[in-house]
């Protein structure tokens, strides 16, 4: 049996020498780290490889489970793959260790108690959405793109859509839907093609 560290920070100012230690000091010889963001599993390049690479009787070992998954989606998808491998998973810092019953009931548990809490703050938004609506004060997400902006600089004729996608910072086709063109419809230079 082997053990196999994964180390993840979300963002490349923060630092991964706290977790490798950890690991370190858990028995983990190879421990793959990346910077990456948890929300998917998509490119999360390391994690990847190091799924790829553990074999039955392997153990994976991360710091805590966020490190390995923001989601339980996410989360159930990766136990449910290294269970059905022979393969299991411990966190250092949390009584979770799928080799052992009291390990996988916590496990279980903090997965219920996070999908509840994300439960209950879907809610509390909702009802406070509503109380604002109620009120009058609640207007909704402010538009990102201004579409009067749009039709003028496009009314004056002097810049294409392309161009007025870069000087407003927005992409290509907002600019063609709130135009209601068809990019194909446009010619490079902002003409139109000859019908």
């Amino acid at each position: 049996m082997s053990l196999y560290g994964y180390a993840r920070v979300s963002t490349l100012d923060q630092d991964l020498s706290i977790q490798r230690a950890a690991l370190k000091t858990a028995g983990c010889e190879v421990i793959r780290a990346e910077k990456a963001s948890g929300t998917r599993r998509d490119g999360r390049t390391e994690l990847q490889v190091l799924l790829d690479f553990l074999r039955s009787g392997d153990t994976l070992v991360v710091t805590r489970i966020d490190r390995l998954a923001r989601s339980l989606k996410d989360l159930q998808d990766i136990v449910h793959e290294l269970k059905g491998r022979g393969i299991a998973l411990k966190a250092t810092e949390q009584p979770i260790d799928t080799a052992t019953a009291a390990g996988k009931a916590f496990l279980d548990m903090l997965g219920v108690f996070a999908e509840f809490e994300t439960n209950l703050r879907r809610e509390r938004q909702l009802e406070g959405i509503s109380a604002a609506k109620a009120r009058g004060v609640y207007k909704g997400r402010k538009p990102s793109i201004d579409a009067t902006e749009v039709r003028r600089l496009h009314g004056e004729g002097t810049l294409g859509p392309a161009a007025i996608a870069r000087q407003l910072g927005i992409g290509r086709a907002s600019v063609y839907r709130l135009l209601g063109k068809h990019p194909a419809s446009v010619a490079p230079n902002g003409g139109r093609h000859a019908d």
